[in-house]
């Protein structure tokens, strides 16, 4: 292959490239998941279990509803059967979810379209949370 059939492929795979990376995923509906959590302590107060000095296993069904999205930002609530509260997010230009509630923050991917994985992390006088859940968005 030519030298300029080379240079001209390599610029149109580099524009490409940026262009899939400024490309802003619609996220807006209601999305669904089952956490896998370790808590120390009683960990957050809306999932308090006893207090224990050992680490213990969660899971806690999730729904978390996204009506706001204006570019990279977004809001919405993310609730379970027993608490709801509202999240503020941002997706940063490599990909990254970035979340914050009323207690924690939250880093998270896409997976798919309609697949992201959010994981939690929380140091909190009760307690200290760690957990990651797939949510899935609902037709």
């Amino acid at each position: 292959m030519p030298k300029l059939a080379w240079i001209v492929m390599l610029v149109a795979l580099a524009a490409a490239s940026a262009a899939a990376q400024t490309e802003v995923p619609d996220v807006r509906g209601t999305w669904k998941g089952e956490s896998e959590s370790i808590v120390l302590g009683r960990g957050n107060e809306h999932h308090a279990g006893p207090r224990s000095a050992q680490p213990r296993l969660s899971s806690i069904a999730f729904t978390m509803t996204i009506d706001k999205q204006d570019g990279r930002r977004f809001s919405g609530t993310f609730s379970s059967a027993k608490h709801s509260e509202t999240v503020i997010a941002v997706i940063s230009h490599a990909g990254t979810i970035y979340m914050v509630d009323d207690d924690g923050w939250t880093s998270g991917t896409l997976l798919a379209p309609d697949q992201m994985e959010l994981c939690y992390m929380a140091r909190l006088a009760t307690g200290r949370v760690a957990s990651c859940t797939v949510m899935t968005r609902q037709p």
